[in-house]
């Protein structure tokens, strides 16, 4: 493990095909953001799979784990992140499978346009102006817009999708009209939308959202998704998500 670990990293289990993934407590390590937006969004056999602001890899991994796709991929602008990314896919031996790109999704250069059946993306969801800034750099690029905003993502995503292509996100519901207002800039027409509930009785605190390149109008709204019990557990789905 030696010759796989970098100082001050360690090794997590992602409950998922014996899948392991390297985090490093300086950077912004997963949760479970990441964890709903890899149940949400549906990789089919023989299609191809790209995640913007992939971090750590985690998504591509974990739709790896549960898909049928023929190949995954990572979009990354931290080198350290994307470092992490690929070595964590060559422990799982994934390495046939996913490719991590340490890459700019504000320019995409070297990436052909249509070239993939589905996008993801967990992306920073703060506005650069907006709330406190970690002092720690890295922690600061995922959680604020700072090296790439709302816009620079959904951009993104409708170059690479092909024409009926899915694009899937995990957001704040806060930004649900900046959302839908950009899908649409971009002929991403929103499709699927999700709101997860931390409680039954509590406002929603994340949403899960596909859309489709070129799509007519139709947007279906799902039932909630609660993360916690009334005893403070995870409730059934949520559980099925983890560890099923």
């Amino acid at each position: 493990m030696e010759t796989i670990l970098k100082d001050g990293e360690r090794l997590d289990d992602l409950h998922r095909s014996n899948y392991k993934i390297i985090q490093h407590p300086d950077y912004f390590t997963f949760g479970m953001d990441a964890v709903l937006l890899s149940s949400f969004a549906v990789v089919h056999r023989n299609e191809t799979h790209m995640d913007l602001c992939s971090g750590n890899g985690v998504i591509p991994i974990l739709l790896a784990a549960k898909n049928k796709g023929i190949s995954y991929a990572g979009a990354e602008i931290n080198e350290k992140l994307t470092d992490m990314a690929a070595r964590s896919v060559v422990l799982n031996g994934l390495a046939d499978k996913i490719t991590m790109h340490n890459a700019d999704i504000r320019t995409l250069d070297g990436f052909v346009d249509g070239s993939y059946d589905v996008v993801t993306a967990n992306p920073p969801y703060m506005a650069a102006d907006t709330g406190a800034q970690n002092q720690n750099r890295h922690m600061a690029m995922a959680r604020h817009e700072i090296m790439c905003n709302l816009d620079d993502v959904v951009a993104a995503a409708a170059k690479l999708l092909r024409y009926g292509g899915r694009f899937y996100m995990v957001h704040r519901p806060g930004r649900l009209a900046d959302i839908m207002v950009t899908l649409r800039k971009y002929s991403l027409e929103p499709k699927t939308l999700r709101l997860v509930h931390p409680k039954v009785a509590a406002p929603p605190n994340t949403l899960l959202i596909a859309a489709a390149k070129g799509s007519k109008p139709h947007l279906n709204i799902e039932p909630p998704l609660i993360v916690y019990d009334n005893n403070g557990q995870y409730t059934e789905e949520i559980h099925r998500i983890y560890y099923e």
